[in-house]
């Protein structure tokens, strides 16, 4: 008798194998058989035609700290992910003198929009060590499992102090020293190392994260670290319009150390071709055995605006800055306040420096979300182009959307989408050939980061709802490669040979989904962080079942309470 049956599903197996019908059955965590009819089981779950996938694995997020207060790391969880992979970016938690709790808070909120209050509130801090996070993660159950990198700012901090939160050139014995915990920590089961050399990636006092400007040799020492270690993944954020002048050491990296490197690989309107010679020098790479990845997301990287959100076209308006700290009910007393409006929108604001203007007074890129969300909205409907045919100017255009109401329908909630990436053309057409090049992965998720201006941690749905079912300005893609390239493919970057695949012997990690009713809702804010924190989430309608570990964590939306989940140590090797 199996342990759990999904009989009679539509199953897409994650290896781009076309679809076929029948059961999949599961005993002690693992599928037993996929295919044909199965035999009877203390449980079952009847698919009745529903898509049965690999559960989706989310190599980029930000649960670092969320990681100790939220067994399901939500909203991730909610979308069918089933692994998750932290320590992006270079900022983490760990290692972690006691005296620099404040200050790794302090670099995370500045990087990563994580309310510090709800950080500080909410992390338990049961480590200093990198290995000692991991058994404090160990120790703890969850509903997904959790995969985890060695983060530079924070050893940077650790083994070098003030000179290496200040950024100052690591010595040889600093080198030699970063690399050695590295080293630790990746024996003690971290899936790699992550680093920022992004100029707008800061802590909230300003300072840039540690390793921004890293040497060669400081790069390549932890680079040997990995190799000595046999494992691990060279995570990297880089300056996005100046990936060419960053590829040469990257690719002398991946050479030299024979470990995977992995960027991310997205549009800048600053430079809007320059994925192509990007992709092209990657795809060569490869075709000579390196193991060069772009990390790609399936959808422009969305900024959201609202009265309510981090960031917005008001910043920098005296009238707005005079209550931009106001409660929210007095802030929309004085935002519907008679002749507050018209004082606004007669101001000139204050310059928010190059980067901060173009993400807030872009009109041509600025769109109302809408609901359901709309991703790749046509320029048409744009500020701008609303302002042009009203005859308005496009502040006054951008005020009064963002006075609508939003999914909760209170007045002042609308939200307004601001796509600071992948949308230099008006549409989404470069992702198709970005997708389907092997040099990519799906990537970018930023699940429990950004948490008052951006919500992409909905990507592995939208996957299947734009581009294998909705999508109307262009080319769609197979529902086959569509959850290929987040099961298996995302898996496999980080050596997780034992999953992303339904097949006898992978991990019982999968989704039951009723495909032609799945929907994606808009995102909306909610204060359910520690310390009443804000942040945005996105639910969505049409997952019947998710199962981790051949448990079912999730039934129709809703939490089943099991926790099968937990760290995942080191590579793990695909069933003989």
């Amino acid at each position: 008798m199996h342990d759990l049956v999904i009989r009679n599903a539509r199953i897409i197996d994650g290896t781009g194998a076309p679809e076929r019908n029948g059961d999949v059955a599961i005993d002690a965590g693992r599928i037993t058989q996929v295919g044909a009819r199965a035999g009877v089981a203390r449980r079952e779950i009847d698919a009745d035609g529903a898509l049965v996938t690999p559960g989706f694995v989310d190599i980029h997020t930000h649960f670092d700290g969320q990681l100790t207060w939220d067994p399901y790391l939500s909203p991730t969880s909610s979308h069918g992910v089933t692994t998750v992979v932290a320590g992006n970016c270079g900022v983490g938690f760990a290692p972690a003198r006691p005296d620099s709790h404040a200050w790794l808070i302090d670099l995370m909120e500045g990087v990563e929009d994580i309310p510090g209050a709800a950080l500080a509130e909410g992390i338990q801090w049961e480590w200093e060590t990198f290995p000692e996070y991991l058994d404090a993660i160990g120790r703890r159950r969850f509903a997904l499992d959790i995969g985890t990198q060695v983060p530079h700012g924070p050893l940077r901090a650790y083994v070098m102090g003030a000179r290496g939160t200040a950024n100052e050139e690591a010595t040889p014995e600093d080198i030699r020293q970063m690399a050695l915990l590295t080293r630790e920590g990746l024996h003690a089961g971290a899936l790699g190392f992550s680093t920022s050399r992004v100029l707008i990636h800061k802590s909230k006092s300003g300072e840039l994260v540690p390793g921004t400007f890293a040497s060669r040799d400081e790069l390549f020492g932890i680079g040997h670290a990995l190799r000595e270690a046999g494992h691990g993944l060279f995570q990297m954020t880089s300056i996005h319009d100046k990936l060419e002048s960053e590829y040469a050491w990257i690719q002398d990296l991946a050479r030299e150390t024979g470990c995977t490197v992995q960027f991310n690989l997205q549009q800048a309107d600053t430079a809007p071709d320059q994925w192509r010679s990007i992709l092209a020098m990657i795809e060569d790479a490869q075709a000579r055995g390196l193991r060069i990845f772009g990390g790609m997301a399936g959808r422009p990287a969305g900024m959201l605006y609202s009265w309510l959100s981090s960031l917005h076209p008001f910043f920098g308006y005296p009238a707005f800055d005079a209550i931009v700290k106001l409660p929210w009910a007095e802030k929309m007393r004085q935002l519907t306040a008679p002749g507050f409006r018209e004082r606004l929108l007669a101001e000139t604001p204050r310059d928010l420096g190059p980067t901060g203007n173009f993400v807030t007074r872009s009109w041509h890129k600025l769109f109302l979300l809408g609901d359901p969300p709309e991703y790749e909205p046509d320029p048409s409907h744009s500020v701008a182009a609303i302002a042009a045919r009203s005859g308005r100017p496009p502040a006054e255009v951008a005020f009064d959307l963002m006075m609508g109401p939003g999914t909760d329908g209170v007045a002042g909630t609308a939200l307004l989408y601001f796509p600071i990436f992948n949308y230099s053309n008006g549409n989404m057409d470069h992702l198709v050939r970005l997708m389907q090049s092997q040099a990519t992965v799906l990537s970018l998720g930023d699940g429990g980061a950004h948490c008052g201006f951006i919500c992409d941690s909905s990507l592995p749905t939208f996957m299947l709802t734009h581009w294998a079912r909705d999508r109307a300005r262009g080319e769609r893609l197979p529902l086959e490669f569509i959850v290929q390239r987040q099961t298996r493919d995302t898996a496999r970057l980080y050596g997780l040979h034992d999953r992303g695949v339904l097949a006898p012997g992978y991990k019982a990690d999968l989704n039951v989904i009723d495909f032609l009713g799945l929907h994606l809702d808009a995102p909306q804010f909610v204060n359910d962080l520690p310390a009443q924190g804000r942040r945005l989430v996105q639910s969505a309608q049409g997952y019947r079942a998710t199962v981790v570990n051949g448990v079912p964590v999730m039934l129709d939306g809703r939490p089943t309470g099991d926790l099968p989940g937990g760290l995942i140590r080191g590579p793990q090797a695909a069933p003989a």
